[in-house]
Order: structure tokens, then C-alpha cells, then sequence
């Protein structure tokens, strides 16, 4: 579970450090953190104020995006990035991203079996898990179920 944690704020860290580009655009500085306008378009046009790409709806946007960083900078001023329940959360989140991708990829791979009937499917699924157990070692206890 520490190996777990120790990659997801890796990944958070990696994540959020600015390359340091000569012609970087920083189009709005919080305290020590920069938007560039690069990160903002991107963002901007996953968003529901993309649907309108107006003036004032960017606007609104960074307004809405600098209010957001203040509460995340104050977050983690406070050491809630640390807290046991927030690192947890993270971690299930985690997971369950991942297993999301990892299914749909396999969703994916199992569709391409043309004509394929539902029970077709199910037990392509189910030998695919089959098989990862048989190569996995795996040790229960199931006497501490009680």
C-alpha cells in the first residue's frame, strides 16, 4: 500500500511541476504557481464553459480556475494533502481508474470476437481471470472471515 501511495504522489507531483520553457505563455500567477496559457486552453475546452468559446466565457473560466487553486494552495497549507482519509480516497480513486481503463481495454479486445454470443463473452471474461489466478500466488486465510 506505501509503494501505491509513493507512485500516486509521484505522478501528483510530476503532474503538476511546470516545464520551464523560454516561451512559455504564464497567463496568471498565484502566489508561486503558474497557469500558462497552454494549461488553460486545454482545460478551457474540457470544461463546460468550452461549449462557448466567448471572451467572457474564458473569463469566467479563469476566474473560476484561480478560485479553485486558492482553495487547493490553503488545502495543502493546512496539510490536508497528507491526511490519512484524503491519501486514501486518492488511492481508491486510483484503483478504480485503473481498473476502468484495464476492463475497457479488455471490453474492447473481447468485442472483436465477431458473433460472439453474451455466454461467449462471459467465459472468454471469465477464462482471462482464470488465468490470471493460476499465475498469480494467491494465500487465504479464510478462518479470519468469521
Amino acid at each position: 500500500m506505501k509503494r501505491i501511495l509513493i507512485i500516486i504522489l509521484a505522478v501528483l507531483m510530476i503532474a503538476g511541476c511546470k516545464c520551464q520553457a523560454k516561451d512559455k505563455q504564464v497567463l496568471a500567477r498565484i502566489n508561486n504557481y503558474e497557469i500558462t496559457k497552454q494549461e488553460f486552453d486545454e482545460e478551457f475546452k474540457d470544461s463546460a464553459y468550452g461549449v462557448s468559446d466567448t471572451e467572457e466565457s474564458r473569463k469566467s473560466f479563469l476566474e473560476n480556475l484561480i478560485n479553485r487553486k486558492l482553495v487547493l494552495q490553503e488545502a495543502q497549507r493546512q496539510g490536508l494533502d497528507k491526511d490519512k482519509a484524503f491519501l486514501k480516497s486518492i488511492e481508491r480513486f486510483w484503483e478504480q481508474s485503473l481498473l476502468k481503463v484495464m476492463l475497457d481495454k479488455k471490453s474492447k479486445d473481447v468485442s472483436l470476437l465477431k458473433d460472439a454470443s453474451k455466454r461467449e463473452v462471459e467465459d472468454a471474461y471469465d477464462g482471462w481471470i482464470d488465468g490470471m489466478r493460476k499465475n498469480s500466488d494467491i494465500k487465504i486465510e479464510y478462518n479470519l472471515l468469521k
